[in-house]
Protein backbone atom coordinates (compact mmCIF):
# COMPACT_ATOMS: atom_id res chain seq x y z
CA UNK A 1 0.00 0.00 0.00
CA UNK A 2 1.13 3.38 -0.57
CA UNK A 3 1.78 6.54 1.48
CA UNK A 4 -0.77 8.33 -0.58
CA UNK A 5 -3.54 5.60 0.04
CA UNK A 6 -2.12 5.03 3.96
CA UNK A 7 -2.81 8.70 3.50
CA UNK A 8 -6.71 8.05 2.61
CA UNK A 9 -7.18 5.53 5.10
CA UNK A 10 -6.43 6.94 8.36
CA UNK A 11 -8.55 9.96 8.53
CA UNK A 12 -11.27 9.63 6.56
CA UNK A 13 -11.81 6.18 7.34
CA UNK A 14 -12.13 5.86 6.17
CA UNK A 15 -12.06 5.34 2.56
CA UNK A 16 -9.05 4.21 1.06
CA UNK A 17 -7.24 4.96 4.37
CA UNK A 18 -7.60 7.72 6.76
CA UNK A 19 -4.22 9.53 7.52
CA UNK A 20 -3.68 11.68 10.59
CA UNK A 21 -1.75 15.11 9.91
CA UNK A 22 -0.90 18.21 12.30
CA UNK A 23 -3.25 21.25 11.24
CA UNK A 24 -1.73 24.56 9.57
CA UNK A 25 -1.92 27.63 11.55
CA UNK A 26 -5.01 29.94 9.88
CA UNK A 27 -7.45 32.27 9.95
CA UNK A 28 -10.03 32.28 12.64
CA UNK A 29 -11.72 28.77 12.15
CA UNK A 30 -15.69 27.73 11.41
CA UNK A 31 -17.18 25.68 13.93
CA UNK A 32 -17.01 22.82 11.23
CA UNK A 33 -13.00 22.99 11.09
CA UNK A 34 -12.89 23.28 14.97
CA UNK A 35 -14.24 20.15 15.31
CA UNK A 36 -11.98 18.83 12.22
CA UNK A 37 -8.79 20.34 13.70
CA UNK A 38 -9.69 19.44 17.24
CA UNK A 39 -9.86 15.35 16.55
CA UNK A 40 -6.79 15.59 13.96
CA UNK A 41 -4.90 17.23 16.98
CA UNK A 42 -5.72 14.48 19.43
CA UNK A 43 -5.26 11.85 17.06
CA UNK A 44 -1.90 13.44 16.03
CA UNK A 45 -0.85 13.65 20.26
CA UNK A 46 -1.79 9.78 20.31
CA UNK A 47 0.33 9.14 17.37
CA UNK A 48 2.95 10.63 18.66
CA UNK A 49 3.33 8.54 21.73
CA UNK A 50 6.02 6.41 22.00
CA UNK A 51 4.38 3.31 22.55
CA UNK A 52 2.76 3.21 18.96
CA UNK A 53 6.00 0.91 18.07
CA UNK A 54 6.11 -1.42 21.82
CA UNK A 55 3.01 -3.92 21.28
CA UNK A 56 2.94 -3.95 25.06
CA UNK A 57 1.06 -0.08 24.48
CA UNK A 58 -0.01 -0.25 20.81
CA UNK A 59 -3.79 -1.58 21.63
CA UNK A 60 -4.31 1.12 24.24
CA UNK A 61 -3.28 4.02 22.00
CA UNK A 62 -4.98 2.29 18.59
CA UNK A 63 -8.12 2.04 21.47
CA UNK A 64 -7.86 5.76 22.06
CA UNK A 65 -7.30 6.73 18.19
CA UNK A 66 -10.49 4.63 17.54
CA UNK A 67 -12.86 6.44 19.71
CA UNK A 68 -11.70 9.46 18.72
CA UNK A 69 -11.71 8.97 14.98
CA UNK A 70 -15.40 7.40 15.72
CA UNK A 71 -16.52 10.54 17.04
CA UNK A 72 -15.93 12.44 13.93
CA UNK A 73 -17.54 10.31 11.55
CA UNK A 74 -21.53 10.13 10.59
CA UNK A 75 -21.38 6.43 10.08
CA UNK A 76 -24.95 6.22 9.66
CA UNK A 77 -24.82 9.13 6.95
CA UNK A 78 -21.88 7.38 5.40
CA UNK A 79 -23.56 3.98 5.28
CA UNK A 80 -26.23 5.51 3.74
CA UNK A 81 -24.79 7.68 0.92
CA UNK A 82 -22.81 4.18 -0.09
CA UNK A 83 -25.59 1.86 -0.78
CA UNK A 84 -27.53 4.75 -2.52
CA UNK A 85 -31.23 4.40 -3.47
CA UNK A 86 -31.30 0.80 -2.43
CA UNK A 87 -30.81 1.88 1.30
CA UNK A 88 -34.73 2.71 1.02
CA UNK A 89 -35.25 -0.88 0.49
CA UNK A 90 -33.36 -2.78 3.15
CA UNK A 91 -35.60 -2.86 7.14
CA UNK A 92 -34.04 -0.71 9.87
CA UNK A 93 -32.47 -4.34 11.18
CA UNK A 94 -30.96 -4.45 7.51
CA UNK A 95 -29.39 -0.80 8.14
CA UNK A 96 -28.30 -1.69 11.06
CA UNK A 97 -26.23 -4.90 10.59
CA UNK A 98 -24.93 -3.01 7.79
CA UNK A 99 -23.80 0.22 9.47
CA UNK A 100 -22.35 -2.26 11.97
CA UNK A 101 -20.32 -4.21 9.85
CA UNK A 102 -19.10 -0.99 7.95
CA UNK A 103 -18.30 0.67 10.42
CA UNK A 104 -16.11 -2.69 11.79
CA UNK A 105 -14.54 -2.80 7.94
CA UNK A 106 -13.35 0.58 8.36
CA UNK A 107 -12.07 0.50 11.78
CA UNK A 108 -9.86 -2.21 10.99
CA UNK A 109 -8.49 -0.76 7.35
CA UNK A 110 -7.29 2.53 9.46
CA UNK A 111 -5.74 0.16 12.03
CA UNK A 112 -4.12 -1.29 9.27
CA UNK A 113 -2.49 2.31 8.27
CA UNK A 114 -1.35 3.51 12.01
CA UNK A 115 1.82 2.02 10.22
CA UNK A 116 2.14 4.64 7.80
CA UNK A 117 1.95 7.87 9.84
CA UNK A 118 5.05 9.48 9.19
CA UNK A 119 4.76 13.22 10.34
CA UNK A 120 2.82 14.48 7.49
CA UNK A 121 1.31 17.83 7.70
CA UNK A 122 -1.81 19.42 6.40
CA UNK A 123 -2.77 23.03 5.61
CA UNK A 124 -6.22 24.19 5.22
CA UNK A 125 -7.55 26.21 2.10
CA UNK A 126 -11.00 26.94 2.68
CA UNK A 127 -14.41 26.36 3.50
CA UNK A 128 -17.51 26.42 0.90
CA UNK A 129 -21.33 25.72 1.89
CA UNK A 130 -22.57 22.79 0.08
CA UNK A 131 -26.67 23.44 -1.01
CA UNK A 132 -28.31 26.25 0.71
CA UNK A 133 -29.64 25.29 4.47
CA UNK A 134 -26.11 26.05 5.91
CA UNK A 135 -25.97 22.59 7.97
CA UNK A 136 -23.73 21.15 5.63
CA UNK A 137 -19.58 22.08 3.93
CA UNK A 138 -16.61 21.26 2.44
CA UNK A 139 -13.50 22.04 3.84
CA UNK A 140 -10.53 21.70 1.56
CA UNK A 141 -6.93 21.23 2.75
CA UNK A 142 -3.60 20.31 1.33
CA UNK A 143 -1.63 17.17 2.67
CA UNK A 144 2.14 17.13 1.54
CA UNK A 145 2.71 13.46 0.49
CA UNK A 146 6.20 12.37 -0.16
CA UNK A 147 7.22 16.01 -0.96
CA UNK A 148 3.81 17.12 -3.40
CA UNK A 149 0.55 18.31 -2.70
CA UNK A 150 -2.37 16.29 -2.29
CA UNK A 151 -5.64 17.42 -2.29
CA UNK A 152 -8.13 15.86 0.81
CA UNK A 153 -11.60 17.32 1.08
CA UNK A 154 -13.66 16.71 3.66
CA UNK A 155 -17.70 16.86 3.17
CA UNK A 156 -19.17 17.88 6.85
CA UNK A 157 -22.93 18.19 8.04
CA UNK A 158 -24.17 19.32 11.23
CA UNK A 159 -26.32 16.84 13.52
CA UNK A 160 -29.22 18.14 15.40
CA UNK A 161 -27.36 18.00 18.46
CA UNK A 162 -25.03 20.53 16.70
CA UNK A 163 -22.02 18.29 16.06
CA UNK A 164 -20.23 18.54 13.13
CA UNK A 165 -19.24 15.24 11.82
CA UNK A 166 -17.57 13.82 8.29
CA UNK A 167 -19.74 12.07 5.89
CA UNK A 168 -17.66 11.95 2.73
CA UNK A 169 -13.60 12.38 2.10
CA UNK A 170 -12.56 12.79 -1.23
CA UNK A 171 -8.87 12.59 -1.90
CA UNK A 172 -7.92 13.65 -5.49
CA UNK A 173 -11.31 14.28 -6.82
CA UNK A 174 -12.26 10.60 -5.57
CA UNK A 175 -14.21 10.24 -2.72
CA UNK A 176 -15.19 7.47 -0.07
CA UNK A 177 -19.05 7.33 -1.02
CA UNK A 178 -18.01 6.98 -4.84
CA UNK A 179 -15.17 4.73 -4.00
CA UNK A 180 -17.21 2.53 -2.06
CA UNK A 181 -20.98 2.92 -3.68
CA UNK A 182 -19.30 1.46 -7.17
CA UNK A 183 -17.95 -1.71 -5.61
CA UNK A 184 -21.69 -1.93 -3.25
CA UNK A 185 -23.56 -1.49 -6.64
CA UNK A 186 -21.95 -4.42 -8.04
CA UNK A 187 -23.08 -6.55 -5.11
CA UNK A 188 -26.68 -5.48 -4.81
CA UNK A 189 -27.18 -5.87 -8.83
CA UNK A 190 -26.78 -9.51 -8.39
CA UNK A 191 -27.89 -10.09 -5.05
CA UNK A 192 -29.83 -7.94 -2.21
CA UNK A 193 -29.21 -6.68 1.31
CA UNK A 194 -27.84 -9.73 2.91
CA UNK A 195 -25.57 -10.80 0.06
CA UNK A 196 -23.95 -6.73 0.99
CA UNK A 197 -24.06 -7.20 5.02
CA UNK A 198 -22.25 -10.46 4.63
CA UNK A 199 -19.68 -9.65 2.39
CA UNK A 200 -18.91 -6.59 4.39
CA UNK A 201 -19.06 -8.22 7.32
CA UNK A 202 -16.59 -11.24 5.78
CA UNK A 203 -14.34 -8.16 4.97
CA UNK A 204 -14.16 -7.09 8.17
CA UNK A 205 -13.41 -10.01 9.80
CA UNK A 206 -10.74 -11.17 6.90
CA UNK A 207 -9.03 -7.66 7.77
CA UNK A 208 -9.18 -7.99 11.81
CA UNK A 209 -7.50 -11.62 11.32
CA UNK A 210 -4.84 -9.92 9.33
CA UNK A 211 -4.27 -7.28 11.52
CA UNK A 212 -3.87 -9.46 14.33
CA UNK A 213 -1.22 -11.30 12.63
CA UNK A 214 0.78 -8.80 11.91
CA UNK A 215 0.96 -7.15 15.80
CA UNK A 216 1.69 -10.73 16.62
CA UNK A 217 4.47 -10.90 14.22
CA UNK A 218 5.90 -7.22 15.34
CA UNK A 219 5.87 -8.69 18.91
Amino acid sequence: MTQAMKTYLLLGALAFSLCLFAPAKGEAASEAQQALESTINQILTELQKPGLHDPAQRKEIEANIERIVLTLFSFEELSMRTVGPSWRNFTPDQQKRFIDAFEDLLRERYTDALDGYSGETVSFLGEAPIGSAGNRVQIDTSVIVNNRPVSVNYRMQREQDGRWVVYDIVIEGVGMVQNYRSQFQSVLQRGNAEELITLVRARADEMRETNAKNRQSRS
